[in-house]
């Protein structure tokens, strides 16, 4: 059975167990290998794909992730719909570890990446529409899955995307927020584009797992990261099976 949607896990999400497991796939791509195999399964009542973002072992950072391969697997196996989830750092001071977040808009700051399929052996130049990068239906329901759970969340506000792997300076994230950015991570692109390229409804779930660089006293330890990511997925995980329930047949074709 095609899925219904796909589930890139990203740090603190490499395993999905609340997924009733039901095969692994490993594929090959034009674009070389994906971060992990697929693992196909039910959540929610419905067939779902868990890709992980930085393989199954988390050694995968930023900068090295093969985008190209994951997206263009999962739009292989059928899939029609993609839930990014994604630690974060907060920005805007409402933006506190434990929030979950669904950014309607990105800033790119990232560079030396592979960001598109339409590169080689063109018979024309493609320019998507990036207007707004996330699939506005796809975070409506989201929210509305937020809501129902009474889980806090943010249902607006702008992901700026970094290089990494380092975290930031105090002086970047000032910068970040005079630009307008909310919320600051180094995997939303170019996920969201090629997402976009290839024609799948892309939306992300952010979890806030600090302070950004110079919105807090002392230095962003790992394990404070750690600790409001354990806590921060748990909600992530409820949230994922209460929203899949959600998408009835037609919608998840669409």
């Amino acid at each position: 059975m095609t899925p219904a949607v796909a589930i890139i896990g990203g740090t603190g999400l490499t395993a999905l167990d609340t997924l009733r497991i039901t095969r692994r796939e490993t594929l090959s791509t034009p674009y070389g290998e994906p971060s992990s195999p697929l693992i196909h399964g039910e959540l929610g009542g419905r067939a779902v794909a868990f890709l992980a973002r930085h393989g199954q072992h988390h050694t995968l950072p930023p900068h090295k992730i093969n985008y190209r391969a994951n997206l263009w697997a999962l739009h292989r196996i059928g899939v029609k719909r993609i839930i990014a989830v994604a630690a974060v750092g907060g920005i805007r001071d409402d933006m506190a570890p434990g929030v979950l977040a669904f950014p309607d808009q990105l800033v790119d700051y990232t560079w030396g990446r592979h960001c598109t399929f339409f590169e080689d052996n063109l018979s024309h130049v493609t320019h998507i529409d990036f207007t707004e990068p996330y699939c506005p239906e796809l975070r409506a329901r989201l929210i509305e899955a937020a809501r129902a759970l009474n889980l806090e969340a943010r249902e607006s506000c702008a992901y700026a995307a970094m290089q990494g792997p380092r975290l930031e300076t105090a002086a970047e994230i000032r910068k970040l927020e005079r630009d307008g950015c909310d919320i600051v991570g180094m995997t939303g692109m170019p996920e969201a584009a090629l997402a976009r390229e290839l024609g799948l409804r892309y939306a992300a779930c952010a979890v806030v797992a600090n302070r950004a660089a110079g919105k807090a006293a002392g230095e962003i330890s790992m394990a404070e990261i750690e600790r409001n990511l354990q806590s921060g997925m748990a909600r992530v995980k409820a949230l994922l099976t209460h929203v899949i329930a959600m998408l009835d047949e037609r919608e998840s074709r669409n």
